[in-house]
C-alpha cells in the first residue's frame, strides 16, 4: 500500500512551492473539461466554476481527505483509500488524474479497485494548480521550512 503522508510532511506539500509546476490561469482553461462532471461551488455555495454533479464538487480538494464529500456517493476503492488516511496533495492528484483506476488499484493494493472516474488527463499540473487556488490557506514559505525542519530533527 502506498505510504500516505504525515501531517508535517503534507504541510510542505501543501505549501505554494508545490505548485511551481503548474499555472493557475492555464488551469482555469483546463479545467472546461472537468466540469461536464465536476463543479467548484465554496462552502458558502458560491458556484465559483458552474459543472456537473457526476463527480464530487472539486471547491479545497487539495489537502482534503480522499473520499469525503458530503452528500456525494462515491465508490468503494476511493472511500476505502481515504479511510486509510489518503489525502489529496499535487503528486498523487496528478497521478490519480493520469490514471484513476491504475492509481487506486497501487494505493488499496486491491488488483480489483474501480474508480467512477474515467477520464484520464496527460498532464494535470495546471488543473492542480487552479484547483489549490480553492483550497486551505497555504502555509508561507517560512512556515513550510519551519516544518520540514521539525520532520528531519
Amino acid at each position: 500500500m502506498k505510504t500516505i503522508l504525515s501531517s508535517a510532511a503534507m504541510i510542505i506539500a501543501l505549501s505554494g512551492t508545490a505548485f511551481a509546476e503548474g499555472d493557475a490561469t492555464k488551469g482555469e482553461k483546463d479545467f472546461k473539461k472537468c466540469k461536464s462532471c465536476h463543479a467548484i461551488v465554496d462552502d458558502a455555495g458560491e458556484v465559483i466554476f458552474k459543472g456537473g454533479k457526476t463527480g464530487p464538487n472539486l471547491y479545497g480538494v487539495v489537502g482534503r481527505q480522499a473520499g469525503t464529500v458530503e452528500g456525494f456517493k462515491y465508490g468503494n476503492s476511493i472511500v476505502d483509500a481515504g479511510a486509510a488516511g489518503l489525502v489529496w496533495d499535487a503528486d498523487n492528484l496528478a497521478t490519480y488524474i493520469k490514471d484513476p483506476k491504475g492509481f487506486l488499484k497501487e494505493t488499496t493494493g486491491d488488483s480489483k479497485a474501480k474508480s467512477k472516474m474515467t477520464f484520464k488527463w496527460g498532464k494535470p499540473e495546471n488543473i492542480i494548480a487552479y484547483l489549490a487556488t480553492f483550497s486551505a490557506e497555504m502555509p508561507a514559505e517560512g512556515e513550510a521550512a519551519e516544518a520540514e525542519s521539525a520532520t528531519t530533527n
